[in-house]
């Protein structure tokens, strides 16, 4: 997948547990584990900025484009 996700980085970064920041954001600890993990499809704008403001942190502290060998071939060879 070529979206890497860091926020278990930045919660150590900012010294935050889990369970807290899943009550600040308001969702459950079990759909933070599953972002954490990146076992997710997508995220809510909304919820993306209630962890970024609550981290004090920008949305590209936490999230990472890392194209993978078949994207970029097909980028490469778009026409």
């Amino acid at each position: 997948m070529p979206i890497i996700l860091h926020l278990d980085l930045m919660l150590v970064k900012r010294k935050v547990r889990s369970n807290a920041l899943a009550r600040a954001v308001g969702i459950t600890e079990a759909n933070l584990s599953s972002i954490k993990s990146g076992k997710i499809k997508g995220i809510k704008f909304s919820t993306l900025e209630a962890i970024c403001k609550h981290l004090q942190c920008q949305p590209g502290d936490i999230l990472e484009y890392v194209p993978d060998e078949e994207t970029d071939f097909e980028l490469r060879h778009a026409s």
